[in-house]
């Protein structure tokens, strides 16, 4: 996809978000609602999903897709990277990641995005895999931490 279409593609999906996350301030719900939309609206999303902070461990809290791995070996893979680098990684091709954690073999490369809670401190980190090699870039990045930020900042209608 196209740097600039996938772009509007993901403002569109803010747009419609900002007006389905109003009818709750409960984070878990948001969160599933954001995953489902963008998991099922992004071609090339092939695995789209919550992990969890959890007495230090990393728990998925919901996903889409295949089955998930449960639980994060600590500090091991891009997710756990993501969160101890308290940024975005955009990984091209997971093979190349050192310490890579493969709950599915099909996938190909990866974007982690640190979620926060409204402190700012990171709670955990939203997980998306795709089957194609270097399907995630910068746009991405800014758009997914975009949509998160949703999470705080949409009021539920009343």
């Amino acid at each position: 996809m196209k740097k600039d279409s996938k772009r509007k593609k993901y403002q569109r999906l803010n747009k419609q978000l900002q007006g389905i996350l109003g009818t709750t301030d409960n984070v878990k719900s948001r969160l599933a609602t954001i995953e489902a939309i963008l998991h099922h609206k992004m071609q090339y999303y092939f695995w789209t999903g919550v992990y969890m902070l959890r007495d230090g461990d990393l728990l998925v809290e919901s996903y889409q897709g295949p089955v998930a791995c449960q639980k994060l070996k600590k500090d091991v893979g891009v997710c756990w990277a993501a969160i101890n680098q308290n940024k975005t990684l955009v990984i091209p091709n997971v093979e190349e990641f050192p310490g890579h954690i493969a709950c599915n073999s099909a996938t190909n490369s990866e974007i982690v995005v640190p979620l926060r809670n409204k402190e700012g401190e990171v709670i955990g980190c939203f997980d998306v895999d795709s089957r194609e090699l270097e399907s995630f870039d910068e746009v991405d990045a800014e758009e997914l931490e975009k949509i998160l930020d949703l999470v705080y900042s949409v009021p539920v209608n009343k």
